[in-house]
């Protein structure tokens, strides 16, 4: 049998991994599946609106059930995942997603177009995020975190990609028909794609692990992660969809509020970049610190400033901040959590975080309208400041909780 040499390896080969299929599959996916859910009212709303003769508020309000959905099932999905594992449900959970963007294009009114929502948001949680993150770690084993980061930074591009798209079709052919070929996408891209490159006994991945494996998820390192993480998720989605009101009544003209907001996604990016290229020298309890540190300084700095450099500077942290916590709400659970219990921790941490997710930006609203745009910056810098100092009590309590296994040990 001749030797594989340097010379004679195949150069495709680091290509044809299954660890390389499933992250390049789930990236295509992940961008369907939300490009065609969530972020699809910001460019066809005001259609839909007229149509379905509804506000364009309802309209909006959407998202939100789809997200409340997801935090009511992610939890029961918990044990699911972690018996089956991600590709049957991820596969299931695709033509579910069809299924609700077929009724949301046929749909004549508010009760339909409800309804439409519900499913997504059972699909949401069969297929979304933490269904995705769950699957690279079972295909990726120890390689998990950069698997993970490179899916994530894919993610990232999910608005800057379908928003134009969207918009395209929308023109072309109006939003129903933009929704029925989503719909059409989901059922015959991603379902063959979840079904054909994801892993198929990933239990396999942790034989070796077993004792870990029947280890409980510990209340305390949960509870403080759980926290933490939705603490900094209701700060990054408060101001999704309110930042461009923000800088206006900060003094900004609507151009140059348009142009810091812009730059938050882009500065989101970079911070993902960031996580992706130093995750190998940084733990991730040292990124998700740094990001959790930069949260309230960007608020400072807007409540000092309303200049338009000021909003830049916000901007920037701002953007490169969630783009880290983005990585580390991936990452940071295969660090507290057994090998073994993370498709349980992750999908039992997306209630606190899918609930955050909804609640922030209609809570952020009306504390804007009532009280005024800085009240909302106090308000956020308060959950900021909140979301490091659990954070940091996680950091600690790990640190010594591991100090203490180790002495014991070392005595016995």
């Amino acid at each position: 049998m001749q030797a594989v040499t340097p010379s004679t390896a195949d150069p495709l080969m680091p290509y044809r991994s299954p660890t390389v299929r499933a992250v390049a599959a789930l990236s295509l996916t992940q961008l369907i599946g939300w490009g065609a859910t969530f972020w699809l009212p910001a460019v066809t709303g005001p259609a839909m609106a007229d149509e379905l003769g509804m506000s364009l508020p309802m309209i909006m309000a959407g998202p939100t059930v789809m997200l409340v959905v997801m935090a009511m099932v992610s939890w029961p999905l918990s044990a699911v995942f972690e018996r089956y594992g991600a590709r049957p449900v991820m596969a299931l959970g695709s033509p579910l997603g069809a299924a609700g963007l077929l009724v949301m294009g046929l749909a004549d009114g508010p009760v339909t177009y409800a309804l439409a929502w519900i499913i997504i948001g059972l699909a949401g949680a069969s297929m979304l995020t933490t269904p995705a993150q769950i699957a690279v770690t079972e295909i990726a084993g120890e390689k998990a975190r950069e698997a993970l980061g490179v899916l994530i930074l894919a993610g990232g591009l999910t608005s800057t990609i379908m928003w134009p798209l969207t918009g395209l079709l929308q023109a072309q052919w109006g939003w129903r028909t933009t929704t029925l070929l989503y719909a059409a996408l989901m059922l015959l891209v991603c379902t063959p794609l979840h079904w054909a490159t994801l892993a198929r006994r990933p239990r396999e991945k942790f034989a070796a692990k077993t004792t870990a494996e029947a280890a409980p998820i510990d209340r305390s390192r949960f509870t403080l992660l759980a926290m933490s993480f939705a603490a900094n998720g209701f700060v990054t989605w408060g101001f999704a969809l309110t930042i461009i009101v923000l800088f206006e009544a900060g003094g900004l003209d609507h151009a140059s509020a348009l142009a810091a907001a812009a730059f938050i996604g882009i500065a989101q990016w970079a911070g993902r970049m960031a996580d992706f290229l130093g995750g190998r020298r940084w733990s991730s309890f040292v990124t998700g610190l740094a990001a959790s540190a930069l949260f309230p300084l960007s608020f400072i700095v807007l409540l000092l400033s309303s200049s338009f450099v000021g909003a830049m500077i916000f901007a920037t942290l701002y953007g490169v901040a969630g783009g880290i916590i983005a990585v580390t709400r991936a990452t940071l659970p295969l660090q507290i959590f057994p090998a073994g219990a993370y498709a349980r921790a992750s999908a039992r941490l997306a209630v606190p975080l899918n609930l955050s997710f909804a609640a922030a930006p209609p809570i952020f609203a009306a504390i804007m309208t009532s009280a005024g745009p800085h009240a909302a910056l106090w308000l956020a810098f308060a959950i900021s400041i909140f979301a490091f100092c659990a954070l940091l009590g996680l950091l600690l309590l790990h640190r010594g909780t591991d100090h203490a296994s180790q002495q014991s040990k070392i005595e016995s």
